[in-house]
């Protein structure tokens, strides 16, 4: 009888476009989590949490990555509902649980959300398909009143998770403005006003020259590829590039500009008078051009926005990979969508809301130095003796009845060598000895450890005699001494 071929063994190795998050991180996030709620509670937004998975039917299509597998989601059929997907973002699922449960909400609801989002998207240097979402939004608020808080809030978040004033610029625009454009250009093809909004939103990288090119016959890039343009004429695509160019010195020339951009064009003179409304609320309210602008540059990707759009960008530069710089770029961005709870009602509701990309934010933040570093880990306890567990765990119940973390050494004790390097890998900042003679005589041994690795580095002989690192206490004396060790190196 042939001998059963054994399975191969599963390789350990987290799926392309996926990561694993250790202690620190998992730390900063929660503690970055908290920091938004709290300003999103304070402006009075009151939490909600969905579900992870969603019908496809009530997810919609709106992700730009239609070349990929299900349209950028991860899908599957399931027996009752049909075909099912994660979520892509935090704002579907909210216009189904509105939609579902509307006769049982205040109008405006105002809810904010924290979380995973998945999307089937190519990855790349930096680009995940699992990442963190943090979202607000004001449901049933036809008021752009509710837009300007919106951006007001997004700029107190920022600076409440250590983005300081001239770090960050929240910057505003408007889809009708845009619709405008489009409109006085003559644009009735729905594929070539796609294409000239995918080529609006190329002006950051490629200025007005280059999308001059690409509404056009098409240009080079860097690499020397050949690109393909629209194929509008001179005179088409010359609203677009006034619109483009028509930001000023301040909001009022800006705006002046815009109406110039837009021509007779009633959706377009709409969305300028929403702006020039924003701007006067957020002046009103301390928000100046440093903090929020009116930018015509800001296109968001997503199709369902219907008025005003917004995005958080980071001003300052980082180095890449290469060693250049560059600006950090966009952590949030968010607008008006007065459609998407109507898919489900038949009924406009309107609704705007914003995303942080809670990632992105945490990288800005390790870049700039303001997070990071590795986090101190706990006191150990130390087993020399392993009959007397009881002891030990005693110890470290007292330290952490007393608000300390601690633990117990809790792998093979024969080696306390392999103790010492097990704390030090932990970036234990002390360490708790107590042997058959210290227990004898009613003390332990309170072990510094940062101390004792800094005088291990440099420190001479009269160094070690005169700041020791390893303190002898009664055994009444363990918290306090412990305490007290901490409380040099927080």
């Amino acid at each position: 009888m042939a001998k059963e071929k054994k399975a191969p063994r599963p390789r350990a190795q987290t799926p392309k476009g996926f990561r694993d998050y250790f202690g620190t991180e998992v730390t900063e996030r929660a503690h970055m989590l908290h920091t938004i709620a709290g300003v999103y509670h304070r402006y009075g937004f009151e939490a909600l949490e969905s579900s992870a998975v969603e019908t496809v039917e009530a997810l919609g299509k709106f992700l730009p990555d239609v070349d990929r597998p299900n349209e950028g989601v991860f899908a599957w059929e399931d027996d009752d509902d049909g075909w099912v997907a994660l979520r892509y973002d935090l704002t579907a699922p909210l216009a189904r649980v509105y939609a579902q449960h509307r006769n049982d909400l205040p109008t405006p609801y105002r809810r904010y959300a924290m979380g995973p989002v998945w999307r089937n998207e190519k990855p790349g240097p930096g680009r995940f398909r699992q990442f963190y979402q943090c979202d607000a939004d004001t449901v049933g608020a036809p008021s752009v009143a509710a837009d300007a808080e919106i951006c007001a809030m997004l700029s107190d978040t920022l600076e409440e998770v250590g983005i300081p004033r001239g770090d960050y610029l929240v910057r505003v625009n408007n889809r009708k403005v845009l619709n405008g454009v489009l409109e006085t250009m003559g644009l009735s093809d729905d594929a070539q006003q796609q294409a000239v909004l995918r080529t609006i939103d190329k002006f950051d990288k490629v200025g007005e020259s280059g999308v001059r090119e690409l509404l056009g016959k098409g240009r080079l890039d860097a690499s020397g590829a050949y690109i393909d343009g629209v194929g509008l004429s001179d005179d088409q695509a010359a609203p677009v590039l006034a619109f483009l160019t028509s930001k000023g010195a301040d909001a009022a020339a800006t705006l002046a500009n815009l109406r110039a951009a837009i021509g007779g064009s009633a959706i377009g003179a709409e969305g300028v008078d929403e702006l020039e409304q924003i701007a006067t609320l957020l002046d009103a309210g301390g928000y100046g051009s440093s903090r929020i602008e009116i930018d015509p540059s800001v296109v968001r990707g997503l199709g369902y926005y219907t008025g005003p759009v917004f995005e958080a960008e980071l001003t300052f530069e980082i180095l890449d990979e290469k060693g250049r710089k560059r600006q950090f770029g966009s952590v949030s961005g968010g607008g008006r969508y007065d459609d998407l709870v109507k898919r489900f009602t038949g009924q406009s509701v309107p609704a705007t809301g914003v995303s942080i990309g809670v990632d992105r934010l945490l990288a800005a933040l390790r870049a700039k130095g303001r997070i990071g570093g590795t986090a101190q880990g706990p006191v150990v306890v130390t087993v020399m003796d392993k009959d007397r567990m009881a002891d030990y765990q005693s110890m470290v119940a007292e330290l952490r009845n007393n608000g300390i973390r601690a633990e117990v050494y809790l792998g093979n004790p024969k080696n306390f060598g392999n103790q010492l390097k097990y704390a030090d890998k932990r970036e234990s900042p002390v360490a708790v000895i107590e042997g058959g003679d210290e227990k004898a005589r009613g003390v332990v041994q309170i072990k510094d450890l940062i101390l004792g690795a800094k005088l291990a580095q440099s420190a001479s002989l009269e160094e070690w005699k005169e700041r020791p690192s390893q303190y002898e206490v009664t055994r009444d004396q363990l918290v306090a001494k412990v305490r007290e060790i901490l409380s040099q190196w927080a």
